[in-house]
């Protein structure tokens, strides 16, 4: 036996052709699948995401929700949606599936790992991944819609906005980067020590090309699946004008856009009440449910 053939004996299965791992019950006949294998990556760790599907009573194939974390594009978890749910019981996946919708939380390739497009090409990936396991998973791929948190709201804006195959159903954007190339304190375009530049490489300013095709307010069409924008008036991380320029980009293009900005909210609703918060999460599971 050559070295070749032992490697392909005993190397793991595709994650095309991989069994599914056991799902484990929750209330209301919520089934979760966690660190479900969907993607290879050459030299680097497997790809995985986190299945939540709904109970038995749902209506399938069900909608999907895919899900994309917060952390400056350099760190955070696949299962997080920010400080103010995580106490959350149930937990903002569960409530999404016992809604009828299935939710997958996905992992990407961090700054530390691989440079933009990276971490957007992950979740293309898992797109593809759940579109071919889509019948054994009682899931539509063509009423998926991205939500994300933060740096992860910026990948799900991209997301919405350039992938064809097919197309989106909708996004729900909390608090994301819209634009890589203009200052806004507190950041700076030509420095190389910011997220936006570990995320690219370079300093934005550097490589202007790069930048231009990572800012979603630059990607903005008038075939825009529906966008619900929540942006925090008093966020000091990401400024507000990100979320409001992304929306006039979208109404200029002809797309349809919800924008929601949230008096005395910060970065990850912070200075926020537990009712405004629930209030937002709500609002944005209905908006899911109605493009869904």
């Amino acid at each position: 036996m050559t070295p070749g053939e032992l490697l392909a004996l005993i190397a793991a299965p595709h994650p095309d052709v991989a069994p599914l791992p056991p799902a484990a019950g929750r209330a209301a006949g919520v089934r979760v699948l966690r660190g479900v294998p969907y993607g290879v990556v050459e030299g680097g760790r497997p790809l995985e995401l986190d299945l939540w599907l709904p109970g038995p009573e749902a209506q399938l194939p069900a909608p999907l929700v895919l899900f994309a974390h917060g952390g400056a594009w350099r760190r955070g978890r696949r299962d997080d949606m920010g400080v103010h749910t995580r106490p959350w019981e149930p937990g903002p996946f569960e409530r999404l599936a016992a809604a009828g919708s299935a939710v997958a939380c996905v992992d990407y390739r961090l700054s530390g790992e691989a440079t933009f497009p990276a971490p957007l090409d992950d979740l293309r990936a898992a797109l593809r991944w759940l579109g071919l396991r889509a019948d054994e998973l009682g899931i539509d791929p063509l009423r998926t819609v991205a939500w994300g948190e933060s740096a992860g709201g910026h990948l799900a804006s991209l997301l919405a906005l350039t992938h064809t195959e097919p197309p989106l159903a909708g996004a729900v954007i909390w608090y994301g980067p819209a634009d890589l190339e203009t200052a806004r304190p507190p950041f700076d375009p030509a420095s190389t020590a910011t997220p936006e530049a570990l995320l690219l490489g370079a300093a934005p300013a550097t490589v202007p090309g790069l930048a231009a095709d990572a800012s979603p307010v630059r990607q903005a069409h008038a075939d825009a699946p529906p966008f619900l924008i929540v942006h925090g008036e008093d966020d000091v991380m990401v400024p507000c004008g990100h979320g409001e320029d992304l929306a006039a980009a979208l109404r200029a293009a002809g797309a349809p856009v919800e924008l929601r900005t949230v008096p005395g909210a910060n970065h990850g609703w912070i200075g926020l009440g537990e009712e405004g918060v629930e209030e937002i999460f709500t609002a944005s599971l209905e908006f899911a449910r109605k493009v869904g």
